[in-house]
């Protein structure tokens, strides 16, 4: 009869596993469509933020300004100018950068990163940043507003492709248009890999008069998904917009919001950066000059920015504003050097606290070993290390259980029919050996913060993208594609409980029992650097509790 229920048994889970597989393959995770497109040529209604003659601090309750697609600049005359069909896109390629920049305006159309395939099968298609075109709308804006402004302006350039040369450190993208008052410049600086691109303007005032106007810089996305977000089970990384203030130093302005109300905050320095998983474009102003930081939902479009103080170019004089726009990864090493806080972009959560050094030590770990995989195992070695002893405690205290489980077991018989008389019996029983039942929830408790912090490590930190680790595993951020970590980690799991001490309670007991089975399913969706990160810490477990284990019964 055991036999036939072993049989029986194992066909089932064998049936089961292979019924998970072919759910996985028609429903389970898949990478998002990500190749490129071809960009857009046609121009949207300009997004720029609108002037007005206004005193009110808030936008103007018009259908001008609610056509601007940003908010109100007081205190000046209007100029927006009426879109009109591109002309050819001008490309730009560094050695870590592909860009379109849109000659009506200026805009930054689509950004392309070769350093990080779209997909792990498609290590020649570029990861797409940004793109305008039928799937999505994600660019970056920036120009002059103003009595004098000249934004949405057609430039012209005198390449229509450059490409930073063999040797070179930096290249030099110059766009111009004349007015009636001006010889405008607007300078793309790119350098060699770097993320980091220089955006400015040079203002020739040829005029007998002042030129006024302000610089702005934005960021426009619509409402699609995240092309680089997976579909495992667990949380999601934030898709969004946030910046840098004095009172937070990462502040997130989600989409949400902006539908509710338009955001305004006036902060000296900062970045205003729209994120999502693995990738961020941020816009980073002078950082010892003031600006007027601005967030709005217009036309399904959510527009995230800043703008600056009027500008003021004397007759015959030469002026330049203008600011950095970070286009990349989560690099937090170079964030941190950009701007204060931008690296805070790379969101671990209210647990950062622990989640940083975990991943400053899986950083250090992986420089020696060359393998994110073996950095994950020799980082939980590292862990469970520094919990020997509380883990200890915790063994001893089950091993005790173990030991004396006879006269629990008496206990139980004398007492099974009066609940509170056995509970007295065993509490009595538990303080007379020294035992505290409680105590081998304790590991799982003092972990259960790691492991949250190593969730998000594994999620947001783009190091850990795409990264192999051995066989058939060659992501460690996306879910085991078999299931085998996952079905280790269960036989681990079961393999520790069978050395733990059977709970006096039937009803505890029984699930106890379905433990195992439960946190398999629950993890064989999860990253598969998570689960040999707890296939390797029960592991680590089984040897040390079954040496305890051992030592008690040999001192009984």
């Amino acid at each position: 009869m055991d036999i036939r229920r072993t049989v029986i048994f194992i066909g089932l889970a064998i049936s089961s596993y292979f019924l998970i597989l072919a759910w996985n393959d028609d429903y389970g995770q898949k990478p998002q469509a990500n190749a490129p497109i071809e960009a857009s040529a046609n121009a949207d209604t300009p997004d720029v933020p609108v002037a007005g003659n206004t005193d009110s601090d808030t936008p103007a309750d018009t259908a001008d300004a609610a056509e601007s697609e940003a908010p109100q600049v007081e205190d000046e005359a209007p100029v927006v100018s009426a879109a009109a069909p591109t002309g050819q896109l001008i490309s730009v390629e560094t050695d870590v950068l592909q860009v379109k920049i849109d000659p009506r305006g200026g805009e930054i159309v689509e950004v392309l990163l070769p350093e990080y395939p779209a997909s792990i099968d498609t290590p020649d298609v570029p990861f797409v940043l940004m793109e305008r075109n039928d799937r999505r709308t994600y660019v970056a804006q920036s120009g002059l507003i103003g009595k004098d402004g000249t934004d949405a302006t057609l430039y012209s350039a005198e390449q229509t492709s450059y490409e930073l040369a063999e040797g070179a450190d930096e290249l030099s993208v110059v766009l111009t248009t004349t007015t009636d008052q001006t010889t405008l410049e607007k300078v793309f600086t790119f350098r060699r890999g770097d993320y980091l691109t220089d955006v400015s303007f040079r203002i020739h005032n040829t005029s007998e008069q002042p030129w006024k106007g302000r610089f702005y810089a934005q960021l426009k996305r619509d409402n699609s998904d995240d092309p680089s977000k997976n579909s495992s089970m667990g949380m999601s990384a934030y898709l969004g917009a946030a910046l840098t203030t004095e009172e937070d130093r990462y502040k997130k302005v989600s989409f949400d919001d902006l539908e509710e109300s338009q955001f305004k905050a006036i902060e000296n320095g900062g970045w205003a950066a729209i994120l999502q998983h693995y990738f961020l474009s941020a816009w980073v102003p002078p950082q010892e000059e003031q600006h007027t930081y601005n967030g709005r939902y217009v036309k399904g479009n959510y527009i995230f920015g800043f703008y600056d103080e009027p500008t003021i170019v004397a007759p015959g004089e030469t002026g330049e504003v203008g600011s950095s726009l970070y286009m990349g990864p989560k690099d937090q090493d170079r964030l941190s050097e950009i701007a204060e806080n931008l690296e805070l972009t790379v969101d671990y959560g209210w647990l950062w606290w622990i989640a940083q050094p975990l991943f400053w030590l899986l950083q250090n770990i992986h420089a020696l070993v060359g393998n994110w995989g073996v950095a994950i195992i020799l980082l939980t070695v590292l862990v469970k290390a520094a919990f020997f002893k509380l883990s200890a405690t915790s063994y001893r205290s089950m091993a005790n259980m173990r030991k004396v489980a006879p006269k629990m077991n008496e206990i139980k018989e004398k007492y099974g029919d009066n609940r509170e008389k056995l509970g007295q019996e065993m509490m009595k029983l538990y303080k007379e050996e020294k035992i505290n039942p409680l105590g081998g929830c304790l590991p799982i408790l003092v972990q259960m913060p790691v492991f949250i912090s190593l969730y998000w490590v594994l999620m947001e930190s783009v190091e850990l993208r795409q990264a192999p680790f051995m066989l058939w595993i060659q992501d460690m951020s996306v879910m085991d594609p078999y299931f085998i970590l996952p079905l280790i980690m269960g036989a681990s799991m079961f393999l520790q409980m069978k050395l733990n001490p059977t709970p006096p309670d039937p009803m505890q007991a029984r699930v106890m029992q379905f433990m195992p089975i439960i946190f398999t399913i629950f993890f064989l969706w999860f990253p598969a650097g998570l689960v040999l990160y707890w296939v390797t810490n029960n592991v680590l477990s089984i040897a040390q509790q079954y040496v305890i284990t051992k030592q008690i019964e040999k001192s009984a």
